[in-house]
């Protein structure tokens, strides 16, 4: 079956058999979104507690994150609602979710290159290594879930969020080894090392949001 296809069998989608996957949609994006108000409080107050630039990346990943779920939420809302068609809002969402990795790419690489030059040595952090190895195991589950219902409703916002969401897992990932490296070696560039590499997917993930096709056009 075509792409083409595929979309047009979608958009026909009985409004009986649409009607509870929004609302489980929906539910997953409550779900993710009270995940990442957590994740961006505790990641904060570890970031301050530890000078920890890569934790403060994560946490605000987890506002960028928490914006994307809001912008979901409202996306589906308006859909259940009939107030827009889902296509004429599509965009829209995206572009909300774009801009958001563009400004934390911007703020957490140019914090990370300022702590690398500057020598600032962040404390170890095992609050911050716990919220990072939970993160590692929510983020897969919660990406794979919003996969699946992108795919069946046919929906470009849902699929760039999950895709987010997995940028998440990675992020939580690079994040577990600068934190551990430091905590158990010393090793005080580790920190701000998995800051840039946090930088370098955000500016990616936005990249693509703004340029790649199934994402744009709606």
């Amino acid at each position: 079956m075509s792409a083409q296809a595929v979309h047009q069998h979608h958009t026909d989608m009985d409004p009986a058999r649409r009607a509870p996957i929004l609302r489980r949609a929906l539910g997953l994006e409550y779900l993710s979104l009270a995940w990442n108000f957590l994740e961006t409080f505790v990641g904060f107050a570890a970031a301050l507690a530890s000078g920890s630039v890569a934790l403060m990346g994560f946490a605000l990943d987890s506002v960028v994150e928490s914006s994307s779920a809001a912008a979901l939420i409202w996306r589906l809302r308006k859909e259940r609602a009939g107030h827009v068609a889902a296509e004429e809002i599509e965009e829209r969402a995206v572009r909300i979710v774009g801009a958001a990795f563009f400004a934390l790419a911007a703020y957490v690489g140019g914090q990370a290159l300022y702590d690398l030059i500057t020598r600032s040595e962040p404390e170890a952090s095992a609050l911050g290594i716990g919220l990072a190895a939970v993160s590692v195991i929510v983020m897969p589950w919660l990406a794979s879930r919003k996969r699946r219902l992108a795919s069946t409703l046919d929906s470009r916002s849902l699929e760039a969020d999950s895709h987010q969401t997995w940028l998440c897992t990675y992020i939580s990932g690079f994040l577990l080894i600068g934190l551990g490296a430091n905590a158990a070696l010393g090793w005080w560039w580790a920190d701000p090392a998995a800051a840039l590499v946090i930088a370098g997917f955000a500016a990616r993930e936005g990249r693509e949001l703004w340029t790649t096709q199934r994402f744009c056009n709606c």
